[in-house]
Parts: C-alpha cells; structure tokens; sequence
C-alpha cells in the first residue's frame, strides 16, 4: 500500500525530472568559475562587446541591408472603397417587377469577388420595369431605370473598420 502511495502525483512532491533543471550560468565571477574575465565571449571582436548588435533581423555583417538597398515603389491606400460595377444591361436576367440588391447581383454571379460598394453603370438597354438598390448609381443607369417605369434606391455605406477588409483581400 505504501508503494501505490508515492505514484499519486500530489502537488508537494511534484519534481523535475532528473536533468531536466540546470544552474543559471554566473558569468563574470572569478577566474575559479572559468567563465571569469571575459565571460565566454572570447577575445576582442564585436560578438566580445556590448551590446553586440548582431542578432538583429536582417542584420547583414553591418552591410547595408537588402530591403534599404532596393527602391521604394508605390503606395497602397488601405482606405479605398472598392466598387463592384454592374452594367443595366445585365439587370436584364431579371424578371419584370423584381426588386433587385446586390444579394441577388452576387447570386446571379454578376458581382464576383471582395467589394465595399456595387454600381449601376448606363452600358446597354432595359425595358422591365424594375426596382434596382444598389449603393451608386450613374447618371445614364438611373435614367434607363426610371424610362423603363423602374425604380432607383440608394443604399446607405455601412461604416467599415481597418480591420473588417482591405483591397488585398
């Protein structure tokens, strides 16, 4: 009974492993350390000195670094507002009298892909009667609807964070 005792893992006699803990290194403290005088970093030399500066990333041998060496191009705007556009000649797949938002649009494959905002552009015809929400509108594309007994309904821009989506999404 005693022997099944001490294979109960109880917290006050809970050790590491044999080997498994090591002294902390004390350099610097007398030649009878053997790790005195210049503490285990050898003679001279940057590596000898303080601070050292070495295990920096992308440190180079103090050669100039790769990415300051090549040329900076471009700039990436993290605020734009990517549209997506839809012709009102594709608001033709639709039947007479829908109501037509972008749900659809996405549905029916006429906007594919990350966007923030979808547009109707004046490119074509349409003689159905429709009511069309989308975000934007063109001056063309909201004549069109309307000629055709349609009718236009702006949709609000959801206010979007940094974080929620970017263009490179």
């Amino acid at each position: 009974m005693a022997e099944e005792t001490n294979e109960v893992p109880i917290l006050s006699r809970l050790r590491a492993p044999e080997g498994a803990t090591h002294k902390k290194k004390r350099v610097g403290r007398g030649i009878g350390s053997g790790l005195g005088k210049t503490g285990g970093r050898g003679q001279k030399g940057q590596k000898a000195r303080q601070p050292g500066r070495i295990h920096k990333l992308n440190f180079e041998g103090g050669q100039m670094p790769l990415a300051r060496r090549l040329p900076k191009r471009g700039f990436h705007n993290h605020f734009e507002t990517l549209v997506a556009e839809v012709n009102v000649r594709d608001l033709a797949k639709f039947d007479e009298g829908a109501t037509v938002d972008v749900e659809d649009l996405m549905e029916r494959g006429l906007i594919k892909g990350f966007f923030h905002e979808a547009k109707i552009l004046g490119n074509g015809e349409l003689d159905k009667k429709l009511k069309v929400c989308a975000h934007r509108f063109s001056k063309g594309a909201r004549e069109k609807i309307e000629k055709a007994g349609g009718e236009c309904v702006v949709l609000k821009a959801e206010q979007r964070r940094f974080e929620e989506g970017t263009a490179s999404e």
